[in-house]
């Protein structure tokens, strides 16, 4: 029988397997059973977003954080919906165009969480 890691967030040893995730009910905090690195995540050339999602063309996705525009006194608040994006290679790893009511912006993916 292998052992269960205590959770990553808390250190609590209370945790449980549920299906193909660890679940930790002190702090509900959920994580996988095979640990993926970011480098293996990289290395497959898909843009993910987030929590891993696989990001296509025309997918919606929702802002996870308030991100201040550059240069500008514009500010894209947490919860936006953008909808219809399209992927493409962008200087600095923004790798996301996304169309919204105060402009085009070019957003990097781990910002975003499929909707």
């Amino acid at each position: 029988m292998t052992a269960i890691p205590a959770c990553p967030v808390c250190s609590m040893e209370n945790t449980y397997q549920d299906g193909d995730n660890y679940l930790c009910p002190d702090c509900t905090h959920e994580w996988p059973l095979v640990a993926v690195t970011d480098e293996a995540l990289e290395s497959d050339g898909v843009i993910r977003d987030a929590n891993g999602n696989p990001l296509a063309d025309g997918d919606a996705v929702i802002l996870i954080k308030d991100l201040k525009v550059k240069g500008s006194s514009i500010v894209l608040k947490k919860g936006t919906k953008v909808k219809s994006i399209r992927l493409g290679e962008g200087s600095d790893g923004h790798e996301v165009d996304c169309r919204m009511d105060a402009g085009n912006f070019m957003l990097k993916a781990c910002f975003l969480k499929k909707a």
